[in-house]
């Protein structure tokens, strides 16, 4: 029987183009494995063009949606997004004070469920989502929050960064407004900044829904009982990769390609996403591979090394001078140490403890009862995006 998927309750409205809002919630979730419960606070007619129109929906009803789901299934993470309404983020507030989940004992008690807070008030078409007093409200439920999620111009509304830490205990600041070549984002809680990344930017004309997708991301490695810190770093990690996937399917403000982000290590546990295979001619190996369709992402034939992506994500290569008719597998997890000094302390033989590869990945060997070759590794970002990934079109 497979383990109990993390139960992810996310509140927010309904985007009817499928990139933001509980469509982007909901995909992200499944994607990294949790189980996906909605409560929809509004239903908007949009597209990539802007949102033409909005519906809110009464804030009893919102709160029976979540009373309904946090009864019956229980919660391990809320993910708070648009709201819509003064009445609706107050009736939340409300809620999440008084804790009426706390009536089924097999539901976990609100100071124990996660809560991220993404403070959505302007669409990326940049059509306002909250008003001034529903912001005024927005202080309620920071007070109730885990970790708030606001991007530059959120922040700026919000009274900026002190402000937000008067309430609440952590906040991620989004870079992706700011002005440059490299986004830096920021976990602050009220001891000062505890971590800080720094990525290149991703130049995309299809952003739409990033800040739904990390903040649901976020709430579904803390319901699955990651570290704040690690599930942050997991999140970003999945939003750079879906922006990476964008399918492209109109001209500008398309949706990300959650769908493609799913043989990565990024929930818990080990990725079966890559296997080597030893090989004797470069060049027909090469076209033999791309004749059974599979995408080449990686083409060194000075080191006889080739890469190719099948559909679902998963890599394959190709390595002249590694044993032909041989394999190397390769189980990918992102907390690669911590597995490994675990598997060493239950007695299993590390032949290569954890180790940065040029390549970009961070690399353990150990072997199989029968001699075959296991790669242990983090790759993130440059198992499919390498700096020197070919163009595939």
């Amino acid at each position: 029987m497979a383990e109990r998927p993390a139960r992810i309750l996310t509140i927010a409205g309904s985007d009817s183009g499928g990139g933001a809002g509980i469509q982007a919630d909901i995909k992200t979730i499944t994607m990294l494995g949790g189980h996906a419960m909605t409560a929809i606070t509004a239903i908007t007619a949009q597209n990539s063009r802007g949102v033409d129109a909005v519906q809110v929906l009464g804030a009893d009803m919102v709160i029976a949606q979540i009373d309904a789901v946090a009864r019956d299934f229980g919660l391990d993470a809320i993910k708070i997004g648009m709201l819509g309404s003064l009445e609706i983020a107050e009736a939340l507030a409300d809620w999440l004070s008084s804790s009426p989940h706390r009536r089924d004992p097999r539901v976990r008690r609100n100071d124990e469920v996660p809560v991220i807070f993404d403070p959505v008030m302007i669409a990326s078409s940049g059509a306002v989502l909250a008003d001034e007093a529903t912001i005024a409200a927005f202080k309620r439920l920071m007070a109730c929050a885990t970790l708030v999620t606001p991007n530059l111009p959120e922040l700026g509304a919000l009274g900026g960064e002190a402000a937000v830490l008067e309430l609440a205990p952590a906040l991620l600041i989004k870079g992706g407004h700011a002005s440059g070549e490299t986004v830096t984002d920021r976990l602050v809680t009220r001891e000062g900044e505890i971590a800080r990344w720094d990525d290149p930017r991703i130049e995309s004309p299809h952003t739409h829904g990033t800040g739904c997708t990390l903040s649901s991301a976020v709430a579904t490695l803390l319901g699955q009982g990651l570290a704040l810190e690690q599930a942050v770093e997991r999140a970003r990690l999945f939003v750079r990769l879906a922006l990476r996937d964008a399918p492209a399917l109109v001209a500008v403000n398309g949706p990300m390609g959650h769908q493609h982000v799913r043989n990565d290590a990024l929930a818990p546990g080990w990725n079966l996403n890559q296997i080597t295979l030893g090989a004797t001619d470069y060049a027909s190996s090469v076209t033999f591979y791309r004749a059974l369709g599979l995408v080449q992402i990686v083409d060194s034939p000075d080191n006889g090394y080739a890469r190719f992506e099948a559909g679902n994500g998963a890599t394959l290569s190709v390595h002249v001078g590694e044993a032909a008719g041989g394999a190397m597998a390769y189980l990918e997890c992102a907390d690669l140490d911590a597995r490994v000094l675990a598997l060493a302390s239950e007695g299993f033989a590390i032949d290569q403890m954890p180790h940065d590869e040029s390549w970009g990945w961070r690399e353990a060997t150990l072997c199989d009862p029968a001699g075959n070759v296991l790669c242990l590794y983090f790759g993130g970002e440059n198992r499919r995006y390498p700096p020197w990934r070919i163009a595939t079109e």
